[in-house]
């Protein structure tokens, strides 16, 4: 009998296969699309998942103004940041932080679904999120993904 077969097999930074994945975010629901992309970050979606390693892919996010948001969000939904000074809080709605650059909201969606510690500072690291169709890592030659096949 091969016991080898019974031991789990814990991935490490030699042994990750990263890959590049290209999502287009034209159409999805702002939320559905950062819980996705999260798993394709965090790489939950491997079967070689450990949840102390980097062993998701690398993700492009390609027609980030062209998110939708379902309800009364798009006014009700309050982005807060505190500048660190007594009575320094500030909020934008939804609506103001996607006229200053819509990929922001994105990124803060996405950011708030990995891990609140070094690794998940360097998982966000490896998104990368465009307004338009067009993204700087060709050369990288990205898979097209439908997030609709992803959990």
């Amino acid at each position: 009998m091969d016991t080898l077969s019974y031991k789990t097999i814990s991935a490490n930074k030699s042994t990750v296969n990263k890959n590049w994945v290209l999502v287009d975010a034209e159409g999805q629901n702002l939320g559905r699309l950062a819980s996705r992309v999260a798993i394709l970050l965090r790489g939950k979606n491997k079967p070689n998942f450990t949840p102390h390693v980097d062993c998701g892919d690398n993700v492009i996010v390609i027609n980030a103004e062209k998110i939708k948001l379902s309800g009364n969000k798009w006014n009700d939904k309050t982005y807060i940041r505190h500048t660190g000074y007594p009575g320094g809080q500030r909020s934008l709605s939804a609506t103001e932080l996607y006229a200053k650059d819509p990929a922001r909201l994105i990124e803060k969606s996405v950011k708030g679904m990995l891990p609140k510690n070094k690794l998940g500072s360097s998982l966000f690291r490896n998104l990368n999120v465009f307004v338009g169709d067009s993204h700087t890592h060709e050369a990288q030659k990205p898979i097209n993904i439908n997030l609709n096949d992803i959990n």
